[in-house]
C-alpha cells in the first residue's frame, strides 16, 4: 500500500506505481494489484501525481508467511532504529497481526504487547489509554476502569478491558474490505460496556477520506443498508455496492457516560473490474501474454474467474483465476477479451487483444537470399563433378586406341622399308646386316638389331 506520513488534500489522490524504478501504472486505490515477485531484484516504488520527486524509498519483499513478512529497503533512513547509514540498504520484519497479552500477578495485571511473528529486532510500540496515546504502561490494577490497546509498525490492536464488566471498548473483526461493484458486504464491530451501564445507541458513521470537509455522515437503514445485532457483535450490510460507498465506516456505542468508539474505523473499497494485458495489447505470434482480471485493491474473498472471448465463455481444462496465461499466443487468440466473478452479473468492459503474424527480420532475409544463391552453385558443381568422372574412362580408351593406331602404321612402314633393303644386294665383306624378319621388327620396334 502507497501511504503517505500526513493526510493528502488533493482530490482525487492518484497513486503511481513503479517497478524496478519504470513506471509500471497510475489508478486512484493505494493498493497495489500486480503480482508480487518474491526475488529481492525486483524492487518496487510509489508517488502521488504531481509529487514524483518525492517518489517513496525502493522496496523488496524478502520473504512472507501467514505470520510476518520482511522487506527490504533501498533507504537505510527507512530503518531509523537500526542507525545504518542512509544510502546503504535495510531490512524490517512486520507482523501481520498484534495483540495484547494480560498476564494477573498479585493484585495487578501486566501488560505485553506480542505481535504475530519472533521479534527479530528491536520494534516501536505505541500504548493507549482508552484510545489516546500513552506512555508504555506500569502494572495496572485489578479494579482499573481502562482499556488498553498497542500499534507496532503503524498495526493496531484490539482494544483490551482490564475487568470486562468495568469498561467501555469498540473493535472491528476486520478494518480493511475490498468488495467488487454490485455484491453485498457485512462490516462487522465487537463491543462491551459495563454491567451497569446499557448502551443507549448503536450508531454507524460513513467519513468519505475523499472529501474531508463532509465530515461523518449518519447512515440510515434503506433498502440497500440493513443493520442486524447478535449479543455483543454489530453488523452493518449494504448490498448492491456502489463506488460512492467507497469509505471509511465508524461504530458508535452511547450511554449516560457518554460515547465509544474505535478509530480509525472499517475503510471499505468498491472496486470494478479491468482487463489488462502484459506486456501490451499489440503482440507478435510467439510472445507470452498474460491478461489480467484487474481491480483496484486486493479482494478479501477468494473468487471464481469466468473469461470471455469475443462475448463467448472461454472453455479452460483448469480453474479459472484472475489470470489468463497465452503461452504463445496466436492469431487465434486475437478479439476481445471481459471478464467477470461468478454469481455476479456485471462483466468488466471489453478490451481488444492484437496479435501480429510474425515479422521476417532483416538478418533471417539474408540468410535465405544466401541460401537461394548458394544452393544451386553446389548442384550445379556436384553434377558437373558427376559428369567429369563417367566421361573420364572413354576418354582414356580413345587415347590408347589412337595410340595403337599409330603403332601398327610405324610397323607397317618399318615392314616397307625391310622389303627394299632385301632386294639390294650387300658386299660380301660387309661387317653387319640389318633384321630383316618381321618378328624381330616387332618385337624390337624403333631398335637396331645388331648380328
Amino acid at each position: 500500500m502507497c501511504s503517505s506520513s500526513c493526510p493528502l488534500t488533493e482530490s482525487p489522490v492518484v497513486y503511481i506505481w513503479y517497478k524496478n524504478t519504470e513506471f509500471l501504472y497510475q489508478d486512484s486505490s493505494p493498493w497495489y494489484q500486480e503480482l508480487i515477485s518474491s526475488e529481492e531484484s525486483v524492487t518496487y516504488s510509489c508517488a502521488v501525481r504531481g509529487y514524483e520527486h518525492l517518489r517513496a524509498p525502493e522496496v523488496s519483499l524478502a520473504s512472507l508467511t501467514s505470520a510476518c513478512f520482511t522487506v527490504t529497503y533501498a533507504k537505510g533512513r527507512m530503518c531509523s532504529n537500526q542507525q545504518r547509514p542512509e544510502d546503504e540498504p535495510c531490512s524490517i520484519t512486520y507482523p501481520r497481526e498484534v495483540h495484547v497479552q494480560k498476564t494477573e500477578a498479585d493484585q495487578h495485571f501486566k501488560l505485553a504487547c506480542n505481535t504475530s511473528c519472533p521479534q527479530t529486532e528491536a520494534q516501536t510500540i505505541t500504548w493507549y489509554r482508552n484510545r489516546r496515546l500513552e506512555p508504555a504502561p506500569q502494572p495496572v490494577p485489578i479494579s482499573s476502569p481502562h482499556s488498553y490497546s498497542c500499534a507496532v509498525k503503524h498495526l493496531l490492536s484490539d482494544e483490551v478491558c482490564i475487568q470486562d464488566e468495568y469498561c467501555f471498548t469498540v473493535n472491528y473483526v476486520n478494518r480493511r474490505i475490498c468488495a467488487l461493484q454490485g455484491s453485498s458486504v457485512n462490516i462487522s464491530s465487537e463491543y462491551s460496556h459495563p454491567y451497569y451501564q446499557q448502551s443507549k445507541s448503536k450508531l454507524w458513521y460513513k467519513n468519505r477520506r475523499s472529501d474531508m470537509a463532509a465530515g461523518e455522515e449518519l447512515i440510515k437503514n434503506t433498502d440497500r443498508i440493513k443493520f442486524h445485532g447478535l449479543m455483543n457483535r454489530h453488523i452493518l450490510t449494504i448490498n448492491k455496492l456502489m463506488k460512492s460507498d467507497s469509505a471509511e465506516y465508524i461504530f458508535r456505542i452511547g450511554s449516560d457516560a457518554g460515547k465509544w468508539s474505535a478509530l480509525p474505523g472499517v475503510t471499505l473499497v468498491v472496486t470494478g473490474l479491468e482487463v489488462m494485458f502484459s506486456p501490451s495489447e499489440e503482440v507478435t505470434e510467439g510472445q507470452r501474454v498474460t491478461l489480467t482480471c484487474r481491480t483496484s485493491c486486493p479482494l478479501t474473498d477468494n473468487m471464481n474467474y469466468i473469461w470471455y472471448l469475443n462475448n463467448q465463455p472461454l472453455n479452460l481444462t483448469k480453474a479459472q483465476s484472475k489470470y489468463l496465461i497465452l503461452d504463445p499466443v496466436s492469431s487465434e487468440h486475437a478479439g476481445n477479451y471481459s471478464c467477470k466473478v461468478k454469481m455476479l452479473q456485471k462483466s468488466s468492459l471489453q478490451k481488444m487483444l492484437t496479435v501480429h503474424r510474425r515479422k521476417w527480420t532483416q538478418a533471417a532475409i539474408r540468410i535465405v537470399v544466401l541460401l537461394l544463391v548458394v544452393i544451386p552453385i553446389i548442384v550445379f558443381l556436384w553434377i558437373r563433378r558427376k559428369m567429369t568422372s563417367i566421361q573420364s574412362p572413354r576418354t582414356e580408351t580413345s587415347v590408347n586406341l589412337e595410340e595403337v593406331k599409330q603403332r601398327i602404321l610405324t610397323v607397317s612402314s618399318i615392314r616397307q622399308t625391310s622389303s627394299s633393303i632385301q632386294r639390294v644386294q650387300p658386299s660380301p665383306n660387309s661387317s653387319f646386316n640389318l633384321c630383316s624378319n618381321e618378328t624381330d621388327a616387332l618385337s624390337h620396334m624403333f631398335h637396331e638389331c645388331y648380328i
